[in-house]
């Protein structure tokens, strides 16, 4: 027995070392690979169709971990050596798509069709294409396969569109394949807005590094501003019949949610994109609705004008707690806020994000080794008291002039029982997480993921971030 133990630990030893050495120069060159395509369906059905395929710029990410190790996300895309069938790369990413499966428009049978992008190392020879799903149980299925030749010259786009929007360094620490590069781009900017462009950007970029973990590893980051001009300032707000004319075509109300922007735009934004080296996409918002968005591994959106004096600290929270969601795969800890979707998490089924659970038993949580003997699972906390007082909030008009001074006191009132509570400062797992009041559990009574304040990241979502920084930038 002693010695099939060894044989088995030896033969994991190889597939890991196998996926970690992957020798970059025998399979790639030293350009990008980027693959446009649709994704469409409804509720329960979803296809594939290619777009195009582009040869673009220097490959900017790592050479070195070129296989996905996080399983995080709810694709998965892995490309094959054709010749071998060895598997070279690989990335998990979510999408559009899989967060509108969630609303009722998508569960009345309705179909829609987005547009998404994935980019890899130029491959030398063919390769095979697939993207995986995650099935119900939270294992990852094939949904489509592709073959590709690179030297393919009539299907290889390699005429790379140049919008001759001017690109500079924000911050640059060195060669973007061992950091993780960070492109700030905004929409809703005119010719004469590109200085508070600039401005929005350092500020927030300085939020985002005096935040821990960010701040101990901000040599390990490169952040890159495009100066993207649009036709008109702000974009477009549906439920107010205003409608701009902007660059990269962001807008209010996605889903039917009031704060959440996103654009459908993908494939102005990639070109756009095309010759700036980047890992992660942040789009600054040049409009004064609080809101903003993001998709791990897509991008993320922040508003840049405050719409109340003395909140203008609001920006800089929606602009880490967004890049938590697309840079750290971190999932919302908040469960009482209006949102869009219905049954965004499966009942019974543990989440792949690694800041929520279904678990109750402590052996069994993804962050059990954080958990100090004496915290009981489930981690008890003044849940009811905090519900009323958001029940309250939840019935106050968000767009009403008078929304801040009625909102304050009932913020106050449960940021005081955070502060308080017993367990306050501990990693457990308490109730109330992912949009549910009940059945998910999140690791901390408080966090940038679940209030609207500069809390910090609590210790199992800085964990995910600095797994998620190494992973990038080594």
């Amino acid at each position: 027995m002693k010695h099939y133990l060894t044989l088995l630990l030896l033969f994991l030893l190889s597939i890991s070392l196998s996926y970690s050495q992957i020798p970059y120069d025998k399979y790639f060159t030293n350009k990008t690979m980027r693959v446009d395509y649709y994704h469409h369906g409804t509720k329960n059905q979803e296809y594939f169709s290619l777009d195009k395929i582009y040869q673009e710029s220097d490959w900017p990410g790592s050479k070195v971990n070129l296989i996905d190790t996080l399983n995080l996300g709810e694709y998965l895309f892995k490309v094959f050596d054709l010749e071998t069938n060895q598997m070279i790369f690989s990335r998990g990413y979510s999408t559009i798509f899989n967060e509108w499966q969630t609303t009722d428009e998508a569960n009345r049978g309705i179909y829609k069709t987005y547009h998404e992008t994935i980019r890899f190392p130029y491959p030398k020879r063919k390769i095979q294409l697939t993207i995986n799903r995650r099935d119900k149980q939270m294992v990852f299925k094939e949904l489509y396969s592709t073959v590709i030749d690179p030297n393919d010259s009539v299907n290889v786009n390699k005429d790379i569109k140049n919008y001759g929007f001017k690109v500079t360094k924000l911050m640059y620490n060195g060669s973007p394949n061992n950091k993780v590069d960070i492109v700030i781009i905004g929409d809703g900017y005119r010719k004469e807005d590109i200085d508070k462009f600039k401005k929005d950007a350092e500020r927030l970029n300085n939020a985002m590094f005096n935040t821990s973990p960010f701040k101990e590893r901000k040599n390990d980051f490169n952040v890159w501003l495009v100066e993207v001009i649009s036709d008109d300032s702000g974009i477009d707000k549906p439920d107010m019949n205003i409608y701009k004319r902007t660059t990269l075509g962001a807008t209010y109300n996605f889903f039917g949610s009031a704060r959440y922007i996103l654009t459908e735009e993908n494939r102005t934004l990639r070109d756009i994109l095309s010759s700036v080296p980047y890992d992660f996409v942040n789009i600054l918002i040049n409009d004064n609705r609080y809101g903003g968005g993001g998709i791990y591994n897509l991008y993320t959106t922040t508003y840049t004008i405050s719409d109340s004096p003395g909140k203008e600290w609001q920006m800089e929270y929606v602009y880490v707690h967004e890049f938590g969601h697309s840079f750290g795969g971190l999932g919302d800890e908040y469960y009482s806020s209006e949102v869009s979707y219905t049954d965004f998490y499966t009942k019974g089924v543990e989440p792949w994000e690694p800041n929520v659970t279904a678990q109750t038993k402590k052996e069994n949580l993804k962050w059990k080794q954080l958990i100090e003997p004496d915290t009981p699972v489930p981690t008890p906390w003044e849940k009811s008291v905090y519900d009323s007082l958001e029940r309250e909030r939840a019935k106050l008009d968000r767009l009403a002039p008078d929304y801040y001074e009625k909102r304050e006191p009932l913020i106050t009132q449960a940021q005081n029982i955070l502060k308080n509570s017993k367990y306050a400062g501990k990693v457990g797992a308490f109730e109330g997480a992912g949009y549910i009041s009940e059945g998910l559990y999140r690791p901390a009574i408080d966090c940038r993921m679940f209030t609207l304040s500069l809390a910090d990241f609590d210790p199992v979502c800085k964990a995910s971030i600095v797994k998620m920084i190494d992973f990038y930038s080594r």
